[in-house]
């Protein structure tokens, strides 16, 4: 019996590819060639859970957030796993993580609220919001950034990096341009994290008003109960 591919089961191998190509890197410079090929899998993979969801008719709220969580776990396993050896700032899987927690935060309460991810009910209703954050150019774009990002460091890990480099002793202007570059390709993707989560930032205030507003209301309708019922008593007496 074949087993059925559900978009569910790609989130599910697209992270445990994530992780064994994590787990790899460090190993030797064959080994992390190897983690190389596995995150460009675990990138093709997360596109390949989409288009089953969306070609199958597929696609859930729980799969949705299922996709949006292994997004999540791949993003900061891998810029935490360089931020250790010292490759990138320390503050890089910081502001990822927390970029990640707010906007999932604020997902959260529009979902309370009745809204999805998607459609005419979707929790973005602006053009700008529903271009950088829902749109298939913009989810295509950071996949590609992310991936061309993890693999840069990647092959820099393999390559350069000692006592595991492939290559012979670079010229210090020659590494230095090489870490140029993956300073500046890695900020670019955190800019362009940042950039979509912005949508998510500005128009989930008002679940955060709305959810302040419903709790005050229940907090005064509490109050009334008890001062009527304080009045009724001192009646009765």
């Amino acid at each position: 019996m074949s087993m059925r591919w559900t978009p569910n089961k790609v989130t599910l191998l697209r992270v445990v590819v994530g992780f064994a190509a994590v787990c790899l890197f460090g190993r030797g410079a064959w080994a992390n060639l190897t983690a190389v090929g596995l995150t460009v899998a675990a990138i093709a993979l997360d596109g390949l859970d989409g288009h089953l969801a969306r070609k199958k008719k597929m696609a859930t709220p729980v799969g949705a957030q299922l996709d949006i969580l292994g997004d999540r776990m791949i993003e900061n396993v891998y810029f935490t796993y360089f931020a250790v050896v010292g490759m990138v700032s320390l503050w890089l899987p910081v502001l990822f993580f927390a970029r990640g927690a707010a906007t999932d935060f604020l997902r959260g309460l529009a979902m309370k609220a009745g809204h999805s991810g998607w459609g005419g009910n979707a929790m973005l209703q602006t053009w700008w919001g529903q271009a950088l954050v829902a749109s298939r150019w913009s989810r295509g774009l950071y996949a590609a950034m992310k991936c061309l990002c993890f693999c840069y460091l990647g092959l820099e890990l393999a390559l350069t990096r000692r006592p595991v480099a492939l290559v012979g002793e670079l010229a210090a202007d020659v590494q230095a341009m090489i870490r140029v570059g993956a300073q500046v390709l890695t900020w670019m993707t955190a800019a362009f994290c940042l950039l979509r989560g912005l949508p998510v930032l500005v128009e989930g205030w008002k679940y955060i008003a709305g959810n302040m507003g419903t709790a005050r209301g229940a907090k005064s309708a509490s109050r009334n109960r008890i001062r009527d019922a304080k009045a009724a008593v001192q009646e009765a007496t």
